[in-house]
């Protein structure tokens, strides 16, 4: 499958514009702050009908006009294979989003979710690393929501369930926190469930994929559930009664901070490279060549997590993924990207001479103030 045709308007400082894009995607050249990441952003948000920068709708509404309009048609690998056309459209009166597929508004938002198959890459996937367990958090809602069937579901029941336990518990009655206790077990343990699986079955790639980019460095996943230390279960399936053990153990706690402080809301996962002779937690002790080198494992491996679900190649979103690396990091990268990346690749650099995936193989493309044009702007 790749992205044939996008057609944009209205988003951010994008010129409205109808592209036909080539089933091996395309480079796009231009200086900084012309809108390069913009039109991966567009692209982006028709796998998760949000931005992937976290701002709200309102924003990517360029200035001065009433909505934008992002529409893609996805298409399979020969002419006549399967298509799909994805659309997504906000407008500032009544601040109303509408999603289509096939021309269709979904009965739920979820069910429109992940139809583009693409993974993106950025600087700042750095935040997988340095900021705190929301980041992370984040990454794994996102990875499972995208490729097992019911996680979304189950996720989107527990936050409703969690919002409604944290009222009752601000609120101060007993019989109204209880009649959330189950609710909450119940979708909490398929939730941890979920992420406790994924994180098991993809280890060795993730150490191999962290090898191959760094060097031949060891590199470990390590899933640490928000339950305390002596109820986190050795079985996945026993993550309810260990859930409702906390919560019956930290009712005291609760009352007083007025919250819920166990649950998958609070998870957390690390990751774990060499320092001092033994692998520690890398936002803690690990150095910047590091920090990028597991930041790049973790989307490659959420690449690979959808190949393998979904039997097909994704599309691959770059945006300028060589310019923090060391050189060495960078050859490494680069070959294991050439191996590995066989679908359609979209990626941007500041200067030609910056693309090195796929060397003269991409067509270029150039950007300035938001126009976007084949081939190479002239004096």
């Amino acid at each position: 499958m790749h992205l044939a045709r996008l057609r944009l308007q209205g988003f951010r400082n994008l010129a409205d514009v109808r592209l036909e894009l080539p089933p091996e995607g395309i480079a796009l050249v231009g200086p900084n702050a012309q809108g390069k990441t913009n039109l991966l952003e567009a692209i982006h948000y028709l796998e998760l009908f949000r931005s992937f920068r976290g701002v709200r709708d309102a924003e990517l509404v360029r200035f001065g006009e009433a909505f934008f309009r992002v529409e893609g048609v996805v298409r399979g690998a020969t002419g006549g294979g399967e298509e799909r056309t994805l659309a997504a459209a906000w407008q500032r009166e009544g601040a109303r989003k509408r999603v289509t597929l096939d021309g269709v508004e979904p009965e739920r938002l979820a069910d429109a979710v992940g139809h583009l198959g693409a993974v993106l890459f950025t600087p700042a996937d750095l935040a997988l690393v340095n900021d705190g367990p929301h980041e992370r958090r984040r990454f794994l809602d996102i990875v499972l929501s995208l490729n097992e069937p019911g996680y979304l579901g189950a996720l989107q029941r527990y936050r409703r369930v969690l919002g409604q336990r944290n009222a009752a518990l601000r609120e101060g009655g007993a019989a109204a926190i209880a009649a959330w206790d189950e609710p909450l077990v119940r979708e909490g343990a398929r939730v941890f469930a979920s992420r406790r699986a994924w994180i098991a079955g993809v280890g060795e790639a993730f150490a191999s994929l962290h090898a191959e980019i760094s060097g031949g460095e060891p590199a470990e996943l390590v899933y640490l559930p928000a339950l305390p230390t002596d109820a986190r279960p050795d079985d996945a399936e026993t993550f309810d009664e260990s859930l409702r053990s906390a919560l019956r153990s930290s009712v005291d706690q609760e009352r007083r901070m007025q919250t819920t402080v166990v649950g998958p809301h609070r998870d957390e996962f690390r990751m774990r490279v060499p320092n001092g002779g033994r692998l520690r937690d890398v936002r803690s002790y690990g150095s910047g060549g590091q920090r990028r080198s597991v930041a790049l494992a973790l989307r490659l491996l959420e690449a690979r997590t959808l190949e393998e679900q979904r039997g097909r190649a994704p599309i691959l979103l770059m945006d300028d993924v060589f310019a923090e690396l060391d050189e060495a990091r960078s050859e490494r990268v680069l070959e294991l990207l050439e191996r590995t990346a066989v679908g359609q690749v979209i990626l941007t650099a500041p200067r030609a001479s910056d693309i090195r995936l796929r060397g003269d193989r991409l067509p270029r493309w150039s950007i300035r103030d938001g126009v976007i044009q084949m081939g190479e702007w002239g004096p």
